[in-house]
């Protein structure tokens, strides 16, 4: 089953519905599978669909597309001049080896602080001279050159790093100047509707001065001018601070934190503060973060597409040492010497060109765009038709009651600009903290307590911490005076590595005792990682760590507690029920396994080497370790309120089956121990051999994957995505990429998050906790449900005040609203107003909603049904004051002019002080309190606040401006008792049922039926 039977956002199947779906229209280009990463030829059809006008100003925070396909080209160009450089570096090269000729990079010289100048790294960096890098002495005379230890980096004290600052540089590059104000307020008043009314300002300002001189001509057309500049200053002073945060968000997304050894420690500093000489780890995942040789590496690929443009992986070794930054780490690991930072590299000069991206756009940015559009024509159009009928009068009176009126009180405009993700239903991953080992198997005997190395054997003792030491990718610091050792590594390693460190390992002196010939990092296919080792004596060791039960299959030995080997034959049944028995407590279970080795049977020459697959059979058995995972605090109650709030949330993880389920259960994915059934629970290699068919039916109750590979993950969200659902993801490692790309919403984690997982995903998770997933949910949810709540209170405004003028005009020939009036107006509904409801905090009801549907309309039955009722008695009651207020208002006794004169600003009054009370009803469409928090939304108050102060200035102080009088406290009270109706209005118009088929399905169900039978003749 798939499509909308299956979509829980969308909710279930309505009766009549199926006629409906199948006629869905197929052109429709918001109709989309997939928003993410959308081509430039669908932004365009967004856009066309939306029937954008003003695009420069509607589309100023999405992404300018002439901007984007400018930068493309200067990518390109860029890319093919420095392929240009490599060619006739290749050229030249080829040359040298003929005739031992031509260019070579100038030999060390002693000036300066250091024996090689920023010229001759930055020549060699740019043309990969590997003769180069050999004149220097490779790479350990290179560091030499530079004061780089290879082994333990830089001194990294103050001095040290702004010495080489001084002499090659800093890690970063100019950046364009961001706009300033006055370019906003360039860009504010180019809006065609503002245009206009400067025109409108001028040509009135002409004819008033002309007509009734400069001291009373100038009010019409000045106060025009007025409004216009006081809504251009809003709109640029709200537009100049979204900038700046933009920008914020920038800097944030581009401080990546590098791992740097230095002073013999792990320290983890700014990618800016990277400096030429460090020796930074590389792991998969990983961006380059500067320029740089390679000083070790085993299996090392980096993806260079990022700079060439090409997707190709190339793998890097002794021949083909240089490392460009900006490229990812593809697999493997190894270990760099920076040569090249900042501005003086191919990544610093391209960032430099191209400046920043303005980001991707959804398409609801471009629906609300294209429906403020669509507002502003009709305005324009009922505009043109009243002018036209007011101008008829003018030429055929005799037909028409003789009034005459100015038009420009009937022009009309909205402007909007919000953006929003979609979120969100999801698939997601729990994280993690604070993992030690509390449980160790060593032969038979578990150790009691695990760190007690007196309980070793010194054979086993000594194989042990060898292959931990060695195994591994993480890092331990001994203080030289007193202090805690640090450990750093991912979790898992920090693990082990901290219960090695218990049990007695120096880990610098193990790991000197013997050579690496070659490393096989961690798989996660495979769920395991080796390193072959030549110790002093010439032996060769091949120590294998990973998931237990993979690596107990693999073994056919294990050492007892005396130190000797024994056939595991008979005892696996015994290790397979203690793994599971620890795997059924939530505990993570990894097994430490080595085997000896003919050294004559290693490789000889260093290619061979790099390709050598390591033996992974025939292993001994060391140790099995279970390392305790617990949830973050507060994981168990985000998980409740996701569910709740009808997230469904899952876990795919790479564990044991056993321990995903405990840790489902401990974390409450699990709600009992009968919902862990198949296919509720299920292994990764059960899901990967079902068909697509059976893949689809089967993911919408899978609840938890144990062992699962990356394209696992993957699967299970293309599943879930052809079924109908909205499904977000949460991942830190390269191997989620594919499904953080892939889902609908990919959150990475931003402290253990790889940047290959940051870059596929949508939204960073800064402290790597599962609860924000909820706050992201919340805001998801808010910002939607604030932008339905501004376009309510927009269009409520927009039709009452359109059906007012229109009315008036056609029937009397006069307006009750002019323009004045109407951009003040304009003033509280868009700008203003946008900021009141716009700016709605989450609340906890949000959480009780269904999830919003893929096809659910933005303005829904709710919505139609609250803004009906309200415009319809705002239209009602001001048409009355319009025709009738003289009598209505007893204003009979004054003179006829005043007492228009009071009708019309009563019309006025009433009509903002409707929208000021009709604000609080915006605030909860489908609630009867509206009241409910808004105490606590100081921005609203301060807006309603000053609102109501501006209108009092106006009616009471500015009339000459606003054509208004002064009234008295009588009429004050019968506008606020005209505008507090609608309070209880909207309590009535909520017990009114709405059906639950949108209206646009109504309205379109018979152009679908006369598109079919026109298809069928």
């Amino acid at each position: 089953m798939s499509g909308r039977e299956n979509d829980v956002e969308a909710g279930p199947k309505l009766p009549g519905e199926g006629e409906e779906e199948d006629n869905v229209d197929q052109s429709d280009p918001f109709d989309v599978a997939d928003t993410k990463n959308a081509s430039l030829e669908t932004l365009r059809r967004w856009r066309q669909a939306a029937l954008v006008l003003n695009a420069t100003r509607r589309f100023r925070y999405t992404l300018d597309l002439k901007k984007h396909e400018g930068k493309i080209q200067r990518l390109r160009m860029i890319r093919a001049h420095s392929q240009v450089i490599r060619a006739a570096l290749l050229f030249r090269l080829a040359g040298e080896q003929q005739i031992v000729l031509g260019k070579r990079v100038a030999p060390p010289s002693l000036t300066g602080d250091y024996a090689v100048g920023l010229e001759q790294l930055s020549s060699m960096n740019r043309d990969h001279n590997t003769t180069g890098l050999q004149q220097f002495g490779g790479v350990k005379g290179l560091s030499d050159l530079l004061k780089t230890n290879l082994e333990k980096g830089i001194a990294g004290d103050d001095a040290d790093l702004s010495t080489r600052r001084n002499a090659f540089g800093s890690n970063t590059y100019p950046r364009k100047k961001g706009r300033t104000f006055l370019t906003f307020l360039w860009e504010a008043w180019q809006d065609l509707t503002l245009i206009i009314l400067i025109i409108a300002a001028a040509v009135s300002l002409g004819l008033g001065i002309k007509t009734e001189g400069i001291k009373e001509g100038w009010y019409d057309g000045g106060s025009i001018a007025l409004a216009v500049l006081l809504v251009i200053m809003v709109t640029a002073i709200s537009d100049y601070r979204q900038s700046l945060q933009f920008q914020n968000l920038n800097d944030e997304k581009q401080n990546i934190q590098i791992g740097v050894m230095r002073n013999g420690r792990m320290v983890t500093v700014s990618i800016f503060d990277i400096v030429v000489g460090d020796v930074i780890p590389l792991r998969i995942g990983d961006q380059v973060p500067a320029d740089g040789v390679l000083i070790s590496g085993h299996s090392l690929a980096i993806d260079e597409s990022s700079m060439t443009g090409e997707s190709k992986i190339v793998h890097k070794d002794k021949k083909s040492p240089f490392l460009m930054s900006g490229c990812k780490v593809a697999d493997g690991v190894g270990t760099m010497l920076v040569t090249g930072v900042g501005i003086n590299t191919e990544w610093g000069l391209l960032m430099a060109s191209i400046g920043d991206d303005t980001g991707e756009e959804t398409p609801l940015q471009v629906r609300l765009n294209g429906v403020a559009t669509f507002i502003g024509i009709v305005g324009l159009a009922v505009a043109a038709a009243v002018l036209t009928v007011l101008l008829v009068r003018q030429v055929f009176p005799a037909y028409f009651t003789g009034h005459t009126t100015n038009s420009d009180g009937t022009v009309q405009f909205v402007k909007g600009k919000t953006k929003v993700d979609d979120i969100l239903d999801g698939v997601v991953k729990i994280v993690t903290i604070a993992m030690t080992v509390v449980e160790a198997y060593v032969g038979r005997k578990k150790m009691d307590p695990p760190d007690d190395a007196s309980q070793l054997n010194h054979l086993i003792s000594s194989l042990l911490i060898e292959g931990i030491a060695h195994n591994t990718q993480g890092n331990v610091y001994v203080p030289k005076d007193v202090g805690d050792v640090e450990v750093t590594g991912s979790p898992t390693e920090k693990a082990i590595l901290s219960w090695a460190v218990k049990l007695g390992m120096k880990f610098e002196a193990v790991r000197a005792e013997s050579t690496e010939l070659h490393v096989l990092p961690f798989n996660s296919e495979k769920k395991r990682g080796g390193v072959a080792l030549q110790t002093t004596s010439s032996d060769v060791h091949i120590h294998w760590k990973g998931a237990a039960e993979i690596v107990l299959a693999s073994c056919t030995k294990f050492f007892d507690s005396d130190g000797h080997l024994q056939s595991i034959d008979e005892e696996k049944d015994f290790f397979k029920l203690a793994i599971d028995d620890m795997a059924a407590r939530s505990l993570r279970c990894v097994a430490i396994a080595y085997r000896p080795f003919d050294s004559d049977n290693v490789p000889g020459d260093n290619a061979s080497l790099d390709d050598w697959v390591l033996p992974d059979d025939d292993l001994v058995l060391l140790a099995v370790v279970g390392i305790k995972d617990p949830c973050r605090p507060g994981v168990k109650d985000a998980v409740r309120i996701c569910t709740e709030a009808g997230v469904k949330v899952r876990m795919v993880t790479g564990d044991n089956i056993q321990t995903a389920k405990a840790i489902a259960l401990e974390c409450g994915i699990l709600s009992s121990n009968e919902d862990a059934t198949e296919p509720n629970i299920i292994e990764g290699r059960v899901f990967r051999a079902l068909s697509d068919k059976e893949r689809e039916q089967i993911a919408k109750r899978i609840t938890v994957m144990g062992r699962s590979s990356p394209n696992d993950k993957l699967l299970l969200v293309q599943a879930l995505r052809k079924g109908g659902e909205v499904v977000a993801v949460t991942g830190d490692g390269t191997n989620d990429a594919p499904a953080l790309h892939e889902a609908d919403i990919g959150l990475a984690m931003g402290i253990q998050g790889t940047e290959v997982a940051k870059e596929s995903s949508d939204i960073i998770i800064l402290d790597d906790n599962f609860a924000s997933v909820v706050k992201v949910v919340r805001w998801g949810r808010s910002v939607y449900a604030n932008i339905q709540k501004f376009i309510q209170f927009q269009l409520t405004v927009n039709v009452a005040a359109l059906v007012i003028n229109v009315v008036a005009a056609i029937s009397s020939g006069d307006v009750p609203l002019n323009a004045v009036q109407l951009l003040w107006v304009n003033l509280i509904m868009d700008t203003l107003g946008a900021l009141a409801l716009a700016t709605e905090p989450p609340t906890d009801h949000l959480m009780e909603r269904t999830p919003v549907g893929r096809r659910e309309p933005l303005i829904t039955n709710i919505m139609w049904r609250n803004l009906t009722i309200q415009a319809a008695y705002q239209v009602c009651v001001l048409l009355v004051l319009n025709y009738c207020g003289v009598s209505v208002l007893q204003l009979s006794n004054e003179p006829r002019e005043h007492a228009v004169d009071i009708k019309n600003t009563m019309v006025f009054n009433a009509f903002v002080l409707c929208q000021i009370f009709n604000e609080f009803n915006a605030r909860k469409p489908d609630e009867l309190n509206v009241f409910s928090g808004v105490t606590r939304n100081y921005l609203f108050i301060g807006i309603i606040g000053i609102t109501i102060v501006l209108q009092i200035i106006i009616v009471e102080f500015l009339g000459k401006f606003a054509k208004t009088v002064k009234l008295s406290w009588n009429m004050w009270l019968v506008a606020v008792g005209i505008g507090i109706v609608s309070w209880p209005l909207a309590v009535l118009g909520k017990l009114i049922p709405v059906p639950k088929t949108p209206l646009s399905k109504f309205l379109r169900k018979p152009f679908m039926r006369w598109r079919n039978n026109a298809s069928d003749a």
